[in-house]
């Protein structure tokens, strides 16, 4: 994205200036008026402050609160070995967490200053001028922000039961406390924030934009707003679940990447299937730093990683549930997604960085026998060289077109549109896992065909919690994997304390 070498200094800028303006002895104007605000320049700039929250402040945190927030509830994944020696993330695994759990007390902060700067790019840029900025320009920015708002307050929203629906640029005290809004009021606001930003967005970006949102990001999140409303209050379930196909339908220009691991190891960055994409890069121009040791935190020990996540016997299980093909192999995307002792891994064509996975894992793990012990594939690095860095630019898919062909296969599945369902589960069957088509065709097979695909086809992708919520399956499915401590108080997690002690109005 060519606005990530404005970020080191603006982000700075913009704390200065958003939620402390009122602190401030010098004029807030002097800054955000005279000094900054003056072309559209300074608005992509800013822009660029709205999309760094996404990065959780650095290139540690970046790993260690999104998997953790997200993935470690989950029973696709289980805790590595050095993840027991951190007693806040093992509390999101076992669910023993408290309010001030620091890792989502993290990602409720940082998503809030997202929200922050995105209300006051709103705010700034549609006060500028058509001298200083054209119209269109000014418009698609304002669409810009306002789905960046919708975003940030939608992925809170998929994890808490209530938030703070923050819908203006906060300059004083008076406007910072302000209570929980019900769940049915903060959806209205993020498909309202969704609709207006899709409107206005443009369906394509040019090469030097890439990974900026687009009116696809727009419809597909819509879409996926829909699909979670019409859960979640069933007197609305036929209307919400229309409004969804309607908006899967107004993702436009996008294809299944036939190439499935490429769109996770950094050789196929922001492809014909990415609808939202987290950009990383190695470079460090004008101070900028997008880059992680995400390998590091991905990988098992057996591939120079921290161990801090690896794939469950339960994810295992569901890879290999359709047995393997006249080809000797399981679904594709077992294999671009996890390594594993298997013949495929052992075939003498080194798939495993130039080696087979017998020779790695005794090489690398000094042992006589080779053992199998499987490791996540996904957003590793393509090569052994790429794998020896201590950094990595792999970027991470938020949003792709698989997700909309089945969150659409689900809605119309729902509406008793099976026929029209079917197809769309054998596109993502065929084209990423070179599985034939599916055999039921039933609704309540449809709906299990679904669920199977989209485990298998979203690791580490992080929508395993919000799919489970969704089918009301979230129990049923962590009891099966052996997992303990859950109970319906935690399909959510607690408002962090320090929202408590700073918000007066929150409870």
């Amino acid at each position: 994205m060519k606005a990530l070498k404005y970020i080191a200094g603006i982000c700075l800028a913009l704390s200065l200036t958003s939620c402390d303006d009122f602190l401030t002895k010098t004029s807030p104007d002097e800054l955000t008026t005279l000094n900054f605000w003056r072309d559209k320049d300074d608005a992509e700039s800013a822009m660029a402050a709205v999309y760094s929250q996404m990065y959780y402040g650095s290139e540690d945190n970046f790993p260690e609160v999104k998997w953790p927030v997200e993935a470690y509830r989950q029973d696709d994944v289980e805790m590595g070995s050095d993840a027991q020696n951190y007693p806040n993330w093992i509390q999101l695994g076992d669910f023993t967490y408290t309010n001030g759990n620091s890792q989502f007390t993290s990602y409720w902060w940082y998503y809030y200053h997202g929200i922050s700067f995105a209300n006051q790019v709103m705010t700034k840029v549609s006060a500028m001028t058509d001298a200083q900025i054209d119209a269109k320009d000014r418009s698609e920015i304002v669409a810009e922000a306002r789905f960046m708002r919708a975003f940030y307050h939608m992925q809170l929203l998929l994890n808490w039961e209530k938030i703070v629906n923050r819908d203006v640029y906060v300059t004083s005290m008076a406007l910072f406390d302000k209570a929980m809004s019900e769940r049915p009021e903060s959806w209205n606001f993020i498909v309202d924030d969704l609709q207006k930003a899709g409107a206005d967005l443009p369906q394509k970006r040019p090469d030097s934009n890439l990974g900026r949102a687009t009116s696809g990001s727009a419809y597909a999140y819509l879409g996926f707003a829909y699909l979670t409303m019409a859960s979640e209050q069933p007197e609305k379930k036929t209307e919400y679940l229309n409004e969804a196909v309607k908006a899967f339908d107004e993702v436009k220009g996008y294809e299944l990447e036939s190439n499935f691991k490429s769109m996770f190891d950094g050789t196929n960055k922001n492809c014909k299937e990415s609808i939202f994409e987290l950009q990383f890069s190695l470079s460090s121009t004008s101070g900028a730093w997008y880059r992680t040791y995400l390998h590091r935190w991905i990988g098992t020990a057996e591939f120079w990683g921290w161990d801090e996540i690896a794939p469950s016997q339960t994810l295992m299980n569901e890879f290999k549930k359709e047995g393997k093909l006249n080809s000797g192999l399981y679904d594709a995307r077992l294999y671009a997604s996890v390594f594993f002792q298997d013949p495929y891994f052992n075939d003498g064509t080194g798939k495993v960085y130039g080696y087979d996975w017998d020779t790695w894992i005794k090489e690398n793990m000094e042992v006589d026998e080779a053992y199998d012990r499987p490791s996540f594939r996904k957003f590793m690095p393509p090569t052994y060289a790429a794998l020896s860095q201590k950094h990595t630019d792999v970027n991470i898919p938020l949003m792709r077109y698989a997700n909309v062909l089945l969150m659409k296969a689900e809605a119309l599945n729902d509406l008793g549109r099976t026929g029209e369902a079917i197809p769309l589960i054998n596109d993502v069957r065929r084209v990423h896992g070179n599985m034939p088509a599916m055999t039921g065709t039933t609704q309540v097979e449809v709906q299990a065909q679904i669920e199977h695909e989209r485990m298998i086809e979203f690791p580490l992708e992080n929508l395993r919690w919000y799919d489970l919520r969704r089918w009301g399956k979230t129990a049923e499915a962590l009891t099966a994997a052996g997992r303990t401590g859950f109970d319906k108080s935690k399909l959510f997690y607690p408002t962090p304390l320090t929202e408590l002690n700073s918000n007066s109005l929150a409870k």
